[in-house]
């Protein structure tokens, strides 16, 4: 039986099942993978939930093969889809950054209600697997929307637990969360407040789900600090025949780990893409974004900026390079294929309108190619960052960490990452593409002076909270 277990749709591993039978595992990538396997590999009998997402790993869980510290869940394919494309990312991401369009979405009908029975039984497929492994008493960490309903599920079936949420993503508004069916908000904020902690990255979007919750799911609110001193907000609610209880709700801003950062960043073949990249840019200054294809990055309002530079800056035409990453995401739904099209269109315009034989103003990479992202940060003179809405934003803390130079840092007002940079980020409107474009050239035109303070002082916030800081105490408050 485990004494600290962690829930997460995807796990620290994946396996490979090759033509002959034999199966391979390799470890996920990312420093959040990271930071949370070495934190559990500090606590006595961890376990990890995840679904098995592929064939090989539904292969491994027939075979009964796991990792120590790992099992995977082989869920209904179909089921796994309603609930993972048709409501998670389909219904919940939209919601949370307030993506709609609003005159023809959502829809709210049977083949959502279908949905969210899948939904339903997923999250609930989680709370049953932990309620079997854990010991007395356990902690369980459950990570992102995706398993919005485990706490309250898992609340029913192991009363005796220690149960904490955390939210990657931004949370609803109040109004946009009273969008949802009545029934359906209902089982979602009750799903989240069955745990006794909850987490954000800010209190932006802690005190927007603290507003949602206080629709009709709350009695009130009290504020505290815990013995360290950090500070928390306390839900009090009651749901019918059942006793009070209270969650508290706390912000943890997730960093980066420095160290892993720059090892990965400083690997051979980083080096080799780097040293690529200085053949094509030359002497050329370079703006830096390194996105998924998400369309809450809003890469194309950044591209449209960068192009309203160019028309109204001509002294940059040929003296500027834009290093854009854009990793497909999502491409099994039609707006994502639709929006990525769209990006590669306009970048396409840009070098139209402006490149000469010898110069491409944008050098667009539309797949995932972390080597050569690796490598635009540290080349970066400019980061541009300008999410519409978005949890946290970990590239805006890592080019700073990474950047050689120096990079002035161009940052959305609506990124999670803004509480924390703004002092020393030059901050726009993710609305505002004139304001984006000046914000380029102040960028560009910054003294190096200047630009090497604020990277220090960007970098020494970006890496105050590493992920297995981050988790760790998350766990100490759930103890506490």
């Amino acid at each position: 039986m485990a004494s600290v277990l962690v829930a997460s749709n995807r796990g620290p591993l994946s396996y490979a099942l090759a033509a002959d039978g034999t199966l391979s595992a390799r470890r996920g990538g990312g420093g959040l993978v990271s930071g949370l396997s070495a934190a559990l590999a500090e606590q006595p009998d961890a376990l990890w939930v995840c679904a098995a997402l592929s064939d090989g790993d539904r292969e491994a869980v027939r075979r009964g093969v796991f990792e120590p510290g790992v099992r995977m869940l082989a869920l209904d394919p179909e089921v796994y889809d309603d609930a993972y494309n048709g409501i998670a990312n389909s219904v919940l991401w939209f919601l949370h950054h307030h993506l709609w369009d609003v005159p023809r979405e959502p829809v709210f009908d049977a083949e959502f209600r279908r949905r969210w029975e899948s939904y339903r039984a997923y999250n609930r497929s989680f709370a049953e697997a932990l309620a079997e492994q854990a010991a007395e008493g356990a902690e369980v960490l459950v990570q992102d929307y995706h398993l919005a309903l485990v706490p309250g599920q898992l609340r029913e079936l192991r009363p005796d637990l220690r149960i904490a949420h955390f939210t990657h993503t931004p949370w609803a508004s109040p109004d946009y969360l009273g969008m949802l069916p009545d029934d359906i908000r209902e089982e979602l904020l009750w799903g989240m407040l069955g745990a006794d902690e909850l987490g954000f990255h800010t209190w932006r979007w802690a005190s927007a789900f603290i507003g949602g919750a206080g629709i009709d799911s709350a009695e009130g609110v009290a504020q505290g600090f815990s013995p360290s001193g950090d500070p928390w907000r306390g839900v009090h609610h009651r749901r019918e025949g059942g006793p009070k209880r209270s969650t508290r709700v706390r912000v943890h801003p997730l960093g980066v780990d420095a160290d892993e950062l720059r090892s990965l960043a400083h690997r051979p073949e980083v080096d080799e893409r780097l040293a690529a990249l200085r053949a094509e840019v030359g002497d050329r200054r370079t703006i830096v974004r390194v996105d998924r294809t998400e369309l809450s990055k809003n890469v194309l309002r950044g591209l449209l900026a960068y192009r309203e530079l160019l028309r109204e800056r001509p002294e940059w035409h040929d003296r500027v390079v834009h290093l854009a990453s854009a990793y497909p995401s999502r491409q099994d739904l039609a707006v994502y294929r639709a929006y990525t099209a769209s990006v590669a269109e306009l970048a396409e315009e840009i070098n139209a309108e402006f490149g000469t034989e010898n110069w491409r103003p944008v050098l667009l990479s539309v797949k995932d190619d972390f080597t050569r992202s690796l490598a635009a940060y540290r080349m970066a003179d400019v980061a541009l960052i300008n999410p519409v809405r978005d949890g946290m934003n970990l590239v805006a803390k890592e080019i700073p960490v990474v950047s050689e130079a120096g990079c002035a840092l161009v940052l959305s007002t609506r990124a999670g990452a803004y509480e924390e940079l703004r002092g020393d980020a030059l901050t726009v409107s993710p609305y505002d593409v004139s304001e984006t474009a000046r914000a380029l050239h102040r960028a560009l035109t910054m003294p190096p002076g200047e630009r090497a303070e604020r990277t220090k002082r960007l970098a020494a916030t970006a890496t105050a909270l590493p992920p297995q800081r981050w988790f760790l105490d998350q766990l100490d408050a759930l103890r506490g």
